[in-house]
C-alpha cells in the first residue's frame, strides 16, 4: 500500500451538512482516516473545541504563518481567515493513515489541487436553496446580516461545482453518507494505490 495518504477534499456551502457527514465518515472508517484540523481566526462557537474542530488563532499569528510558508492552503471567507498547515499532511503520513480529509471551500480546494494534483474533490450539495436557508436560520448563531452574507456566498460556492470530481446531494443523510463512503472506498482501491500489494503477491 502506498505510504502517502489519499487526500480527500470535502467542500460545500455552509449549512449543506458537510460537518455531519465528515464525522460519520471518520467513524465508519475506524481510525484509517484522519481529519485535517484547519486554523481559523473566526470566533469559537460554544460547542466547538480548540484543536479538535479548529485551531483558533488571531489574524497576526495566522498571517505570520502564511508568510513563513507553513500553509498548504489558506483563504479569507466571510471576513475570517482559514488555512491548512502542511504539517497536517506530514502527520497523516507519519501515522500511516490511509486518507486525510480536508474541510475547505473552493478557494482552498484549488490551492490543494495545485500542489497535490491527485487529491480527490467532493462537493456536498444541499437539497434546495430554501432548505439551506432554513438550516442556516436554525443554527441561531448568525446575525441577520451574517446570514444574508452566507446565503449569498452559498450560491457563489455552488457555481464552482464543475471543479470537483464528485457531487453528493445531501437530501437524505444515510444515502449521502453511503455515496460518500463509496467514493472513498473506490479511490482507495485505485490501481496505483493497490499496486504494491499486487507486486508483493507476485514475489511470494
Amino acid at each position: 500500500m502506498s505510504r502517502d495518504p489519499l487526500l480527500v477534499i470535502l467542500s460545500s456551502p455552509s449549512g449543506a451538512g458537510k460537518t455531519t457527514l465528515t464525522h460519520r465518515l471518520l467513524r465508519d472508517f475506524k481510525g484509517a482516516i484522519s481529519f485535517s484540523v484547519s486554523h481559523t481566526t473566526r470566533p469559537r462557537r460554544p460547542n466547538e473545541v480548540d484543536g479538535q474542530d479548529y485551531h483558533f488563532t488571531d489574524p497576526e499569528s495566522f498571517r505570520a504563518q502564511v508568510t513563513a510558508g507553513e500553509f498548504a492552503e489558506w483563504a479569507e471567507v466571510h471576513g475570517n481567515l482559514y488555512g491548512t498547515r502542511v504539517s497536517e499532511i506530514e502527520r497523516a503520513r507519519a501515522d500511516g493513515k490511509r486518507a486525510l480529509l480536508f474541510d475547505v471551500d473552493y478557494q482552498g480546494a484549488r490551492q490543494i489541487r495545485a500542489k497535490f494534483p491527485d487529491a480527490v474533490g467532493i462537493f456536498i450539495l444541499p437539497p434546495s436553496m430554501d432548505e439551506l436557508r432554513r438550516r442556516l436560520e436554525s443554527r441561531g448563531t448568525e446575525s441577520e446580516s451574517s446570514l444574508e452574507r452566507r446565503f449569498a456566498k452559498a450560491k457563489e460556492e455552488i457555481e464552482h461545482y464543475p471543479f470537483f470530481d464528485y457531487l453528493v446531494l445531501n437530501d437524505d443523510l444515510q444515502q449521502a453518507l453511503a455515496e460518500l463512503t463509496g467514493i472513498v472506498h473506490a479511490e482507495l482501491c485505485r490501481r496505483h494505490r493497490r499496486a504494491p500489494e499486487a507486486e508483493q503477491l507476485l514475489r511470494e
